[in-house]
């Protein structure tokens, strides 16, 4: 079983989405966590984009990057340049894997702009998810 943990700032939105996508397309060949450098609570978008595509994510909750310390990865993947920036080395991760990707929650406009930018992020990280799980086999 691949170990990965997928993270982001907030642990709101993107890692959240990425768990729940990496959760799906893995199957029982990954476990998958999602961690945040300050996180705060998962966006209710987020659990619309995801509940668009059928992957429920409304039980997940943010979790600091500290919860995850003394853990191996077999990868750890960021998806926001910040956590890229302020990750901590895990013990047994290979090099580290950075896909910078814009933050659907600072998107200002109308509600249907908003679910837009989530969405356009979620299938962003779909396909990004897709090639990993192919890549690694």
């Amino acid at each position: 079983m691949k170990r990965v943990l997928i993270l982001c700032t907030g642990n709101s939105a993107r890692s959240q989405m990425a768990e729940g996508l990496l959760r799906h397309f893995g199957g029982a060949d990954y476990e998958v966590h999602s961690a945040g450098t300050r996180p705060s609570e998962v966006n209710p978008l987020a659990i619309e984009a995801m509940c668009e595509i059928g992957i429920d994510i409304s039980s997940h909750r943010s979790k600091s990057v500290t919860e995850f310390a003394n853990h191996k990865f077999d990868s750890v993947i960021t998806v926001c340049d910040s956590a890229a920036e302020q990750c901590p080395v895990f013990p047994g991760a290979p090099q580290p894997i950075h896909w910078s990707l814009p933050d659907p929650a600072a998107v200002a406009g109308s509600q249907e702009e908003k679910l837009m930018a989530f969405r356009s992020v979620r299938d962003d990280l779909a396909k990004r998810l897709k090639d990993f799980v192919q890549e690694a086999g």
